[in-house]
């Protein structure tokens, strides 16, 4: 819940456009949702768990002609709607900010230095997402059949149709999983289930692996 108090106040000093802002719990149990229902500054709901669940049921609600998707843990660069507007007025439709993680680690920093290029293999949900709501309702959204790699899948559907753009602006995440599970070790499953999906893995086996070997 503190983390979500801090990430809502660093994502208002770091806008320059006022915006709608849409947080969604997904049943968590750590007071969060008693937060939110004090929450003034913008839309707070619920939904199942699952994060492709709750980006589809906050994208339900958005009245905006743009949908941007974040974690809580993000730091975001300055003035990052700015940025995204400026990217949207030069032709793009969907896109995110390449990554850096809040840690000096040498292949943390090798991994982060990957996202600068636009290949779906080089993806992932903690970079965020841009896309414009016509080609979010054109794919129908996130596919909720993924517990895991629902950003992949539909950046992938994304690349099928649109143009996807990087941005040169990092966006920082925190490493804390990392170090749980071991950077090296954590970074070869990454490696694995962005294979798995490449070869169009089931939903449910993704998943299954997943929870055999990350924390």
């Amino acid at each position: 819940m503190e983390s979500l108090a801090g990430f809502l106040t660093h994502i208002q000093l770091q806008s320059k456009h006022p915006f709608e802002l849409i947080v969604v719990d997904g049943g968590s149990d750590d007071g969060t949702w008693a937060y939110l229902l004090d929450w003034r500054d913008g839309i707070a709901i619920q939904s199942d768990k699952g994060r492709a669940v709750q980006m589809n049921r906050g994208a339900s609600v958005a009245q905006g002609n743009v949908l941007y998707f974040v974690h809580v843990d993000s730091e975001l660069p300055y003035h990052f709607d700015a940025q995204l507007l400026a990217a949207l007025n030069k032709g793009a439709t969907a896109g995110c900010f390449r990554l850096a993680f809040d840690s000096t680690h040498f292949l943390l920093r090798c991994a982060a230095r990957g996202s600068r290029y636009n290949h779906l293999f080089c993806r992932g949900g903690d970079q965020s997402l841009f896309v414009l709501r016509t080609i979010f309702d054109q794919l129908e959204g996130y596919d909720e059949r993924y517990l895991v790699c629902e950003d992949l899948n539909f950046i992938k559907r994304v690349l099928k149709t649109s143009r996807f753009t990087v941005l040169p602006q990092t966006l920082t995440t925190s490493a804390r999983r990392f170090y749980k599970n071991g950077v090296t070790r954590l970074l070869w499953h990454f490696g694995v289930i962005h294979l798995l999906h490449g070869l169009e893995t089931s939903p449910k086996l993704l998943h299954a692996y997943y929870t055999k070997f990350i924390k």
